[in-house]
């Protein structure tokens, strides 16, 4: 064995990620792959949990093989408190880690739990801990409930991300004083903003929204052009920077939308009435408005481009609150309110799409699965919901706004294009920004393509988006369509807030910004401030540019907090609705596959479970990686991701949020 000498002060800093069984990885970069991480194996964690900033030692590379280390020193604990369910011992209590990265229980003496508490959920904090030869200590915080009912898995799955569930009864105070002056601030305001409130406008909302963040106008002017309006609800004008409600939005920074509720980071006296651009009521606003030529509308050979655009503060009145089923219904039928407007939007939206689309925008097509549930919250029923062209409408056209916005200030503070970077000298700005994908993922999308029989033509490791496209767009209809899609996906960086401009590669824009809802993502009440700043002449004041910038990496990594969140409620909704269907057979796609089974995702419900490899039959099979399936040894009988199968659902965990297939025939 070839081994070459690492010095012994070789070390490094990284982000450590543990597994179940007392090992783990240390990232060398975010997006890394696995294969140059540096591994650690099982006793020289030295106490280090998932996420946690590590100093790590690097052992002598041994040739062919990952490269390994030891934990040295905990920079810093990426969380301080843990969700899991308490079991009895005999000498104390335990907290078992819903999260199943977590490699140790937690130890809490019996005197400090509550009676009747075993087997229920809890959120315990954990007390320094530095000798990994002892258990964790801790200390419960909340007892949540009894395991498996809904609120306290809902609650569970929250808590254990770090994010807060109520809002402080000081900020639900200040809001309601808000309100309360909020009557003599829209009379002050009216004369001061552009006015729109007798112009045609509407919102166009999912069917169980309750905040309207924005809104439409259109109107068609004098000259023959088109005037649109994308009117965003104006938070900024009502929570001013440093307010304790403002603090305790930053801390959140995103509104966290679960199965059966949504988590605001406003409080529902702003989010739902105040800052809400309901029906029948004056609003302020921040706007984004465009004239578009006439023949934009009329000759289908006309490309859409806004001849003018204009941003500032306005008011507005919204003459009808849609939703996007009923909007959909008067463009399928040609009549009903508004029907004009709705159309033009309809017929510009699409063309826009596709400029877009030509210009190397990713489309990444995907069904929304929705539950419908009993009074209990009980899943009864799931469907896919499909994208309709009132969805695209209104999408298109917060795309629009929100690349605009961006590009205007961008282009006055000298942060884009021209390879220069002045920001630093005369401002900056909130871009949400997409890189492009890393060479070696690349790479390893060509090659599991390849094994598909598809190609991607991939250059100096860079792919262009247009080619992209062509690969989705020929695998439409397909059975591994969605597979690709997935994997596709998984190959791309993510997209983040920051203040330094490098593009949208998934969108292909130069600049993009988050502009359209400062009710539910603070980076767009950042926005809405910076925008008013550049607007009004002003400065951004040093002390401002850090604090944004701050802001910005906070809001990403609270983003991903509650996309986590967010999708752990649906895999729990999952779980439950399939504990009600044991026994029953679906028709189901290999979604994965590993040493250990078969992932298979159930075609109409999305609920994807394992088929264990015990439940394969009498045969011994073989986990290929670089082929992405197994194969038996004898029979040769292979199962590789897209391929189509019947299963039973054979078992359900609802805590753990897991479901066992079993196979009944593979097509």
């Amino acid at each position: 064995m070839n081994t070459q000498k690492t010095p012994p002060s070789s070390s490094l800093e990284g982000i450590i990620t543990t597994t179940g069984k007392g090992f783990g990885f240390v990232s060398l970069g975010e997006d890394s792959p696995r294969e140059e991480d540096i591994r650690i194996e099982a006793g020289f964690l030295n106490t280090a949990l998932p996420k946690d900033r590590v100093k790590i030692r690097l052992n002598p590379r041994v040739a062919e093989m990952q490269q390994t280390g030891e934990v040295l020193e905990i920079l810093e604990r990426a969380k301080m408190t843990f969700v899991g369910t308490l079991e009895k011992a005999p000498d104390a209590y335990y907290l078992i880690p819903q999260d199943n990265r977590v490699y140790v229980d937690i130890k809490i003496p019996t005197e400090k739990v509550p009676k009747d508490a075993d087997k229920k959920k809890a959120l315990v904090k954990l007390l320094p801990w530095a000798d990994p030869k002892k258990s964790p200590e801790g200390e419960i915080v909340e007892i949540i409930g009894i395991a498996g009912d809904n609120e306290t898995e809902i609650r569970a799955i929250v808590l254990d991300k770090g994010l807060p569930m109520e809002l402080p009864e000081e900020i639900e105070q200040e809001a309601h004083q808000i309100k309360k002056t909020a009557s003599a601030l829209l009379l002050k305001e009216i004369p001061l903003r552009r006015d729109f409130q007798n112009v045609t406008t509407f919102t166009i909302d999912p069917a169980d929204a309750k905040d309207f963040d924005d809104a439409l106008s259109l109107q068609e002017l004098p000259d023959g052009t088109i005037e649109i309006g994308v009117h965003i609800a104006d938070v900024s004008a009502y929570v001013r920077p440093h307010m304790a409600i403002d603090e305790e939005a930053r801390r959140r920074a995103t509104s966290i939308y679960l199965v059966d509720r949504v988590i605001p980071m406003f409080p529902e006296v702003l989010s739902n009435d105040l800052c809400s651009l309901n029906e029948a009521e004056d609003k302020l606003t921040f706007s984004a408005v465009f004239t578009f030529p006439k023949e934009a509308f009329t000759d289908p050979k006309k490309e859409v481009y806004p001849e003018t655009e204009w941003f500032g503060r306005t008011v507005i009145h919204s003459n009808k609150r849609f939703t996007y089923e009923g909007a959909q219904e008067v463009l399928d039928k040609k009549k009903g309110d508004f029907y004009r407007e709705l159309n033009i939007l309809n017929t510009l939206a699409k063309k826009i799409e596709k400029q877009n689309r030509d210009a190397g925008a990713i489309e990444m097509k995907s069904d929304e699965v929705k539950f419908v549930l009993d009074e209990n919250k009980k899943p009864i029923g799931v469907y896919r919901k499909p994208l309709q062209d009132t969805n695209k409408l209104i999408e298109m056209f917060m795309l629009l706004a929100n690349k605009k916005v961006a590009e205007f200030v961008g282009k006055k503070i000298g942060d884009g294009t021209d390879g220069k970077d002045e920001s630093d000298e005369k401002g900056l700005f909130v871009y949400r920004i997409h890189d492009e994908p890393k060479p070696e993922r690349l790479e390893m999308l060509q090659k599991f393509l390849a094994r598909l029989g598809y190609k991607l033509p991939v250059k100096d490791g860079r792919v262009k988006s247009q080619d992209i496209n062509k690969l989705l767009d020929s695998l439409k209809g397909k059975p591994e369509e969605s597979m690709i899609n997935t994997a596709t996906i998984r190959s791309m960086a993510k997209a983040i807030y920051t203040t330094n401009n490098i593009g949208h590669y998934g969108l292909a824009f130069d600049y993009y910004t988050h502009f359209t809802s400062p009710i539910r993502r603070y980076p767009d009440v950042m926005v809405h401030r910076l925008l008013a700043h550049y607007l009004a002449g002003e400065q951004v004041t040093k002390e401002e540019m850090d604090e944004y910038k701050r802001l910005s990496a906070h809001s990403s990594e609270m983003e991903k907090l509650a996309s986590d969140a967010e999708r752990a409620s649906i895999k729990f909704k999952q779980a439950e609705y399939m504990s009600e269907r044991v026994g029953q057979t679906f028709e189901g796609t290999v979604s994965g596959v590993a040493e250990w089974g078969v992932f298979v995702e159930e075609d109409e419900t999305k609920c994807e479970g394992l088929i264990r490899i015990a439940n394969l039959g009498d045969d011994f099979y073989i986990f290929e990686k670089e082929n992405y399936r197994i194969i038996g040894k004898t029979s040769h009988k292979t199962f590789t991701l897209g391929d189509k199968v019947k299963i039973k659902v054979k078992a359900v965990d609802i805590e753990r949020k897991t479901i066992d297939y079993e196979l009944v025939e593979k097509k």
